[in-house]
C-alpha cells in the first residue's frame, strides 16, 4: 500500500469516523481547496491521547505530517499549505487578503465559537469517548460558564442570541454566493468549520429555514464531491 503523502492528526468522537472538531474541519476543507485530498490519511485522534501528538508540541489538533515536515495549528496549516502549493487555487485570493482572513479567523474563534457551543454542547457531549469526558466537561462548562445542563434547558435563547450574531455574515451573503467572493476561500472555512462541528454533534438547525446562510452552507457541503456532506454524523 502507497504511504500517504499526508497524514493530519484529527479529533474523532466514540466513533472513530465522526470527526467534530472546527479546527480540524477548516484544515479539511484548505486540503480539499489545494486537491490533495487523495494523498491524505485522516487520523483518529482524542482528547486524552496527548502523548500521541506530543512530537508536535502541540497538546491539541489539527496537526499535519509530512515526511520530517509536522505543522500544528489550522491557521499555520493554511499557511503552509498556500506557500506549499502555490499552483493550486489559492486560500486567500493573493498575499494581501491574508491579514484580513486573519481577522476573520480570530472573529470567529474568538466572538463565534461560543454561542454557537453554547447551543451544542451538550448534545457533543453525549458523543465523544467516555474516556474523554470528564476533561471534556471540566473544559468545557469552565470555558461557557455554565453547566452542560443548564446550556441544554436554555438552547432556545442561545439560538436567538446565534442568529443576530450572525447578522454581518448573512449580510454579505445576500449579495455573493462566498464570504470570499464568487468562489470559496479560507474565510468560507473558518465559519464552515463551526457549522461542520455543529452537523457533526447535535441535531439542532442553527439557522432558520429563511436564513442567506442555507444556500451558503449547501454550496460547501457540496463542494469537493459532497466531500463535507458525505461526512459520517453522530446522530
Amino acid at each position: 500500500m502507497t504511504e500517504p503523502a499526508f497524514v493530519l492528526y484529527d479529533l474523532a468522537a466514540a466513533d472513530p469516523d465522526v470527526r467534530f472538531s472546527p479546527h480540524c474541519w477548516k484544515t479539511r476543507m484548505a486540503i480539499a481547496h489545494k486537491g490533495l485530498l487523495g494523498l491524505t490519511e485522516f487520523r483518529p485522534w482524542r482528547f486524552t491521547e496527548k502523548e500521541e501528538i506530543a512530537f508536535s508540541g502541540s497538546k491539541s489538533v489539527p496537526v499535519l505530517v509530512q515526511g520530517e515536515r509536522v505543522v500544528a495549528d489550522s491557521w499555520k496549516i493554511a499557511l503552509y499549505l498556500e506557500k506549499a502549493y502555490p499552483e493550486a487555487p489559492s486560500l486567500f485570493g493573493g498575499a494581501e487578503a491574508v491579514a484580513l482572513c486573519t481577522l476573520i479567523n480570530d472573529w470567529v474563534d474568538l466572538s463565534l465559537m461560543e454561542p454557537i457551543g453554547r447551543v451544542v454542547i451538550s448534545d457533543l457531549h453525549a458523543r465523544i469517548a467516555d474516556k474523554d469526558k470528564a476533561y471534556f466537561r471540566t473544559t468545557r462548562e469552565r470555558w461557557l460558564g455554565n453547566s452542560f445542563e443548564a446550556l441544554a434547558a436554555d438552547r432556545e435563547g442561545s439560538l436567538r442570541s446565534l442568529r443576530k450574531v450572525l447578522a454581518p455574515l448573512r449580510k454579505l451573503l445576500r449579495g455573493q454566493p462566498y464570504l470570499s467572493g464568487q468562489a470559496p476561500g479560507y474565510a468560507d472555512y473558518c465559519v464552515f468549520g463551526l457549522f461542520m462541528w455543529a452537523r457533526s454533534s447535535s441535531p439542532i438547525e442553527l439557522l432558520g429555514t429563511d436564513d442567506s446562510m442555507v444556500a451558503w452552507r449547501d454550496r460547501l457541503l457540496d463542494a469537493y464531491n459532497g466531500f463535507a456532506r458525505r461526512a459520517p454524523v453522530a446522530i
